[in-house]
């Protein structure tokens, strides 16, 4: 079966789906299978990967029962759009609805190495559904003020699911998007979440640059639109590897992490 990985944050705008879409780029650069999954019914990721807006079936299809998980791949991802609120609401009413998504995913799970899920922006019951389908859960939080208190609630809805419907599930987990260390403020935010949450906070910051909705908007990776700002999520999947235990794709990864050194310098 393959690694699950939830990511998330507490609010928007905190780079979460850049890392989704990022990270799931680097990841199949080193060789890995990997399988995305956008459940955010804003389809931020789904425009990210570049899937046409009318691809049928969606994430929402799936948690509905009217469609398979592996019916709903489309090149490598399975897409969001508005429908999956409506199908949100759906799973309100019905029995064990914290325990759709893991259910569905069980019809995809043999032929990846990795699953990454795109959670929305709030603590609600697609979040929940995503934790319980994880083994992990990988925290996104913003350089500023507020970011202790984001992981902090962020947290609390992890441990609720893991006490409730999956007692594996483990925080893999946080790292600090749209920082610009040069700040004193995102300094601080550093060090406030690193006096908290000690080697839990990832070593590696993601830079801010308006350069991340450029690409978006081309449906571009990073690493090809700007190879010198990839070299931070180049960095942050090795740590991440490093912590799975994925040293083979280590590994592969290491041209890739010289090359975007070598852009970054």
């Amino acid at each position: 079966m393959p690694v699950t990985i939830s990511v998330l944050s507490q609010k928007g705008g905190t780079g979460k789906t850049t890392a989704v879409r990022t990270l799931t780029d680097v990841f199949r650069r080193a060789g890995l299978s990997v399988l995305a999954v956008d459940l955010d019914p804003q389809g931020n990721l789904s425009d990210y990967l570049d899937v046409d807006p009318d691809a049928s079936p969606t994430i929402g299809d799936v948690l509905s029962g009217r469609a398979k998980a592996a019916e709903a791949v489309n090149d490598g991802i399975i897409p969001a759009n508005l429908g999956l609120a409506e199908s949100e609401l759906a799973l309100g009413g019905k029995m064990g609805r914290e325990l759709t998504l893991r259910r569905a995913l069980r019809d995809v799970g043999g032929a990846h190495d990795l699953v990454l899920i795109d959670c929305p922006p709030a603590l609600g019951l697609l979040t929940v559904n995503a934790l319980v389908a994880s083994d992990y859960a990988l925290l996104s939080a913003e350089a500023q003020y507020f970011a202790l208190q984001g992981v902090e609630q962020a947290l609390e809805v992890i441990d609720l699911a893991r006490d409730s419907l999956n007692p594996d599930l483990k925080w893999l987990g946080v790292v600090l998007n749209i920082a610009d260390m040069r700040t004193r403020h995102s300094r601080e935010a550093f060090d406030s979440l690193r006096e908290h949450f000690g080697d839990k906070l990832l070593d590696t910051t993601i830079r801010s640059s308006i350069a991340y909705a450029e690409s978006a908007e081309r449906a571009m990776s990073i690493l090809d639109y700007r190879p010198d700002l990839g070299a931070d999520y180049v960095t942050v999947a090795d740590e991440l590897l490093r912590r799975l235990g994925f040293e083979d794709a280590r590994r592969r990864l290491v041209p890739l992490r010289q090359s975007a050194e070598t852009a970054r310098a």
